[in-house]
């Protein structure tokens, strides 16, 4: 809430204790969409949880035989679901001091929830945003499915049972208040942390946290404050962890200071996923300076030293016998015969009598996940118990992973979530935790295990290859039916949305789970991911996927972007079929209109059909997935003094030169925040479509670290961007992390085939050319550099 304010609230019409205080009603309230029940927990302060399972009715229907899975029940709903069991388990806890703490049972990696988060407590709590303290929880095994973060879903299943719990935190407030001034608590009014009443008396929420708090658990009902009320929610509010990022207070893993441990490395193989043997130097390598252990885990060889310019020389010094693996001798074109042999057919024959088909085949190419944050960890691991600090978005998993590596039990091991510096998939993976773990075991010694920037491309997970193949039939200008075969190198689920798929999917529609019943995880997430906005006769978007050799990932919104890029590359072939303009076929073939007013927004103020220099062009493209849609117009100079500019050490080639983008993300609870992220996706999407890809050589990924995998930069990001929110009038936020990135990739994708005259079919654009010298696969790491500061500004 804003702090200035002095408005009072009255709590009228909000507060609903069924039975009296105290009391446990015989039978569930009457519940809807702004009135829950939750607990208030036995302590000796105030401490409030929400129930969602009470008065729940499970979604049950028929599918009607146009709209697509996604519309009747998506993967949001699939993660809400599977949270909501164990949703009187997240508590807020008003101290004695006035101020309230919240542990966030989800990872920080800069999405920005812990900022928002604090302003649904605010907004709830009636109680200014600097007293609150919102923490990352450890892992709380007893919280099952209700602890992963991903899939754009974090602010969806925790904005109600957050809301609940403050809620009824205010309501108990209130009550002890009442008792302490001789009055009833609908008489009284709450205001940055303090309850007043008519007369001008003040009771600040400290004084009465004990008197609030409960000896037993009790159920009681609470109604939320409808959204013409909210003060805080729907504010732009800048980051409660900005100054400290920037200033470098923030701590990150390699931050963390843990008696005795260490900075670690491992020395890697020069193949994707090759083996070590043996350390044929180890004596040598033992006498090296600030070198104080050497251990061999199942990913390489590991040192341990003073300092991690000393692991690096250390490194760079060992004489490793390698088993190089399943993917020796393998390359980009050898994978990709593997991913056409696997390739599903169409259904609709390839010439049917009078209509017209469009046919388009796109390849897209490994991509590196990895964040600007390296992987790390920090872990002491003793004979009987160990203890993890990392970044981790499914701790709990992580938790069971070391458990059973160490050969211990669930309980000796400590898992404790420390803030990410970007995950993008990565961290849904334990790899760096369960590696520091073996290492720490191994030595025994604790250790502070950090990877070097160039094991990341060469050894992290990737975005798999894949091809993906579209048919489009039409017929006196319509389109009949649309098909689209996407055929993609393993996608590793092993980060816990696979166990979600198969506890929770008996909560989805009877319909959606006879069709989802016969599908594995990876078919079940696309299928529920995937969504075309348009009317488009029969639509059919299936998934096969095949090889299951690499490290793989669910990379920023998983199958979407490259999915998205071959279907709005196909609408864009099919309006100049039937010589129309893309917006026009577009907002023709649409069937939502939130949808509608998104691409209406971006067209307006992006100027659409405006006259262009030949050489460049306009590009549109839209996605619907997380509860809403973005739609973005994106202009590109494709004109040879452009393509060629000369940047210092950089790859340069084609420029967006504007941007804008709409968003429609639901409720947004923070708009800053909201902005941050669209412009973070639009990068994304534009490195995935122009510039960003790891190249297969002899099993061996070429680029290592930043310097040659080629992710957005300065020199290419658009000199003009705008991001519209857009306003859908609903009460549910959205997802919101990933949005952008789909449609912003197929934007830039229909923007180049239009400047160029040519369709582009291999994604990056740029991934037949090598701009680099391959750094070294033995030794994997390059000399740590010296001049360090010569290259600052």
């Amino acid at each position: 809430m804003h702090e200035s304010s002095t408005t009072a609230r009255s709590t009228t019409g909000h507060v609903d204790s069924p039975g009296g205080a105290g009391e446990v009603a015989s039978g569930p309230p009457s519940l809807d969409r702004r009135r829950f029940v939750g607990y208030v927990l036995g302590g000796a302060t105030l401490v409030t949880a929400a129930d969602l399972t009470l008065g729940r009715v499970p979604a049950r229907g028929a599918v009607p035989s146009l709209p697509q899975i996604p519309e009747i029940y998506d993967l949001e709903d699939l993660q809400t679901d599977a949270a909501l069991a164990t949703s009187q388990l997240i508590t807020v806890t008003i101290r004695e001091d006035g101020t309230a703490a919240f542990e966030l049972p989800r990872m920080e990696v800069g999405q920005g929830i812990v900022t928002s988060t604090a302003m649904i407590l605010a907004e709830e709590l009636d109680l200014p945003m600097r007293k609150i303290e919102v923490t990352l929880a450890p892992a709380r095994p007893e919280l099952l499915m209700n602890q992963l973060t991903g899939g754009s879903n974090t602010t969806v299943s925790t904005f109600t049972p957050i809301r609940v719990a403050a809620a009824i935190a205010r309501q108990q407030l209130l009550e002890a208040a009442a008792a302490r001034l001789g009055t009833d608590a609908d008489r009284l009014s709450t205001i940055a942390g303090t309850v007043v009443d008519a007369a001008g008396n003040a009771i600040p929420y400290g004084d009465l946290a004990a008197d609030a708090a409960s000896q037993v658990i009790k159920q009681v009902g609470v109604t939320l404050r409808p959204r013409e009320e909210y003060r805080v929610i729907g504010t732009g509010r800048k980051r409660t962890d900005a100054r400290a990022a920037v200033t470098g207070q923030k701590d990150f893993s390699t931050d963390l200071q843990v008696k005795g441990a260490k900075p670690t490395m491992v020395c890697r193989p020069p193949t994707h996923r090759g083996r070590p043997v043996r350390l044929r130097n180890e004596k040598q390598i033992l006498k090296m300076k600030g070198v104080t252990h050497v251990a061999q885990v199942p990913t390489g060889i590991a040192v341990r030293a003073k300092t991690f310019g000393q692991c690096i020389n250390a490194i760079r010094k060992m004489d490793v016998e390698w088993d190089l693996g399943d993917l020796a001798g393998e390359n980009d074109e050898s994978i990709l015969e593997g991913l056409r042999a696997a390739e599903l057919p169409m259904v609709v024959p390839q010439v049917p009598i009078l209509a017209e088909q469009v046919d388009l085949d796109f390849e897209f190419m490994f991509r590196s996940s990895a964040a600007l944050e390296p992987y790390a960890a920090i872990a002491d691991v003793r004979e009987d118990r160990a203890e993890i600090w990392a970044g981790l978005k499914v701790p709990i998993l992580a938790q069971q992973n070391i458990a059973r590596e160490l050969g211990m039990t669930q309980d000796q091991v400590k898992v404790n979530v420390v803030t990410g510096g970007g995950s993008f998939g990565h961290k849904l993976f334990s790899d760096h935790a369960i590696e520091a773990a073996q290492i720490s075991q191994a030595m025994g010694k604790p250790v502070k295990l950090m990877w070097h920037r160039a094991d990341e491309p060469r050894q992290g997970r990737l975005h798999p290859m894949c091809t993906s193949r579209v048919r489009a039939t039409m017929l006196a200008g319509q389109v009949l039916s649309f098909e689209q075969r996407h055929t993609s190198v393993v996608t590793d689920f092993s980060h816990g949305l696979g166990e979600i798929i198969t506890s929770t999917i008996d909560e989805a529609p009877t319909e959606v789970g006879r069709y989802l019943g016969g599908l594995g995880f990876a078919e079940t997430i696309f299928t529920l991911t995937q969504e075309l906005p348009y009317n488009l006769g029969a639509v059919t978007q299936l998934l096969m996927e095949t090889d299951q050799r690499f490290s793989t990932g669910s990379m920023r919104n998983i199958y979407s972007p490259d999915v998205c890029v071959a279907a709005e590359l196909t609408i864009d072939e099919i309006a100049r079929r039937m010589g129309k303009d893309p917006l026009e076929l577009r907002l023709e073939l649409c069937r939502n209109d939130r949808v509608r007013a998104a691409i209406e927004a971006v067209a307006k103020r992006g100027n659409w059909g405006r006259s262009m220099p030949k050489g460049t062009a306009q590009g549109i493209a839209v996605h619907k997935e997380y509860k809403g849609c973005t739609a973005v117009l994106v202009e590109i100079d494709c004109r040879p003094r452009t393509v060629n500019r000369k940047v210092r050490n950089a790859v340069t080639g084609p420029r967006v030169t504007k941007a804008v983008i709409a968003v429609d993300a639901g409720l947004v609870i923070n708009p800053i925040g909201l902005e941050a992220q669209m412009q973070g996706g639009f990068m994304d999407g534009l490195a995935l479509t122009l510039t960003s890809s790891c190249h297969l050589e002899d099993g061996r990924f070429l680029e290592a670290s930043w310097d040659n995998y080629y992710y957005t930069r300065q020199w290419n990001v658009p000199p003009q961007m705008e991001v519209i929110v857009m306003d859908p009038d609903v009460d549910q936020p959205g997802g919101a992390g990933e949005a952008a990135v789909g449609s912003s990739a197929a934007a830039v994708a229909c923007a180049y085939a239009r400047a160029t005259g040519s369709v582009p079919t291999r994604f990056p654009i740029n991934h037949d050319t090598i701009s680099f010298k391959p750094k070294s696969f033995i030794p994997p790491v390059p000399k740590s550099p010296t001049n360090g500061l010569k290259f600052t500004y």
